[in-house]
């Protein structure tokens, strides 16, 4: 069994692995083929000497997942687009642009929108009635926003997806083959999800807030865009910690609400979608130089093509 806790990401019509040295991505053709890359951990804050310390290691992961993990679903849509298109990828500044947009508003919908509300309703009292207020409306934009975006059906395919990644890593650290009959055994919900890593930052958030007390409308503004680096690394490291002592039924009982959530974000996948799973994890064994479990399915895989350039009109 490999000996590091292997994570991943769902992408349209694939899955995203992350390894010790490298992440590999798998993803299902338009023309029904499963084609795979992968991509070495050594960049950004891959480099830090501290990368893989306590509450530094919270921040390096946010990074792959909103750098690294936006820039794969891009190019994974990318693909599936390109049989009607013919275009190539999106650029960099794109990408970037993409991503700046999605956290102003992440920031604004789930971290300004809350105190505003809450500080309209009881004048900024400070009081924990405003705490409370806030925390509840935060509560329900990410439950009805997660419930909403499940309504469509390319979302809901990405939810397999999610599923399959999470069944496969499942399989994985039950030292079992990945295969498809044994990846379907397990529960789409795993401990060290994405999803209840944002129920843990919720909720880290609600208790940070109602600690810091009274301030100035503009300063309760600032404060929640500042900290959120910090609860973002403390949250992380709760999850690991919460997975690593999930037997314990008081632990269990505490991280229950992260494991409910999932049943929003993973949905069972169709074996084909478990194949990609499979492909994903056993390319992230290989690039870690870590040795794919005896007697797994080895679903046939071509290496992705790079994307051609765009054609410039004459």
């Amino acid at each position: 069994m490999a000996r590091f806790s292997y994570g991943g990401q769902a992408l349209i019509e694939g899955v995203l692995m992350r390894g010790r040295n490298a992440i590999a991505v798998a993803f299902r053709h338009p023309d029904g083929r499963i084609v795979w890359a992968s991509e070495p951990l050594n960049s950004g804050p891959h480099g830090w000497r501290l990368a893989t310390a306590p509450f530094v290691r919270g921040l390096v992961v946010l990074y792959e997942t909103l750098v690294m993990g936006t820039r794969w679903l891009i190019r994974s849509a990318n693909l599936q687009a390109a049989d009607e298109s013919g275009e190539g990828e999106l650029g960099k500044g794109s990408v970037a642009l993409m991503l700046g947009l999605t956290l102003v508003l992440g920031v604004g919908l789930f971290f300004i929108v809350p105190l505003v509300l809450a500080q309209a309703v009881t004048g900024n009292s400070g009081s924990w009635v405003q705490h409370l207020i806030e925390g509840l409306v935060k509560v329900l934009l990410f439950l009805g926003y997660l419930t909403l975006i499940s309504r469509a059906p390319d979302i809901q395919r990405v939810f397999q997806y999610h599923g399959a990644e999470h069944m496969s890593i499942h399989a994985l650290e039950a030292g079992e083959a990945l295969t498809t009959a044994n990846v379907r055994r397990h529960p789409t919900a795993h401990p060290r999800c994405g999803t209840e890593f944002l129920v843990v930052l919720v909720a880290l958030s609600i208790v940070a807030f109602a600690l810091v007390g009274k301030q100035p409308p503009l300063v309760g503004i600032a404060s929640r865009v500042v900290l959120i680096p910090v609860l973002a690394a403390v949250g992380y490291e709760v999850l690991r910690w919460g997975a690593r002592h999930r037997a314990n039924p008081l632990v269990a009982a505490v991280m229950w609400p992260g494991i409910l959530v999932q049943k929003i974000t993973t949905k069972q996948p169709s074996d084909d979608q478990i194949e990609v799973a499979i492909v994903s994890l056993e390319q992230a064994l290989e690039a870690d130089g870590e040795s794919v479990p005896a007697d797994s399915d080895r679903p046939d895989r071509a290496p992705l093509d790079p994307v051609a350039p765009r054609a410039v009109p004459a």
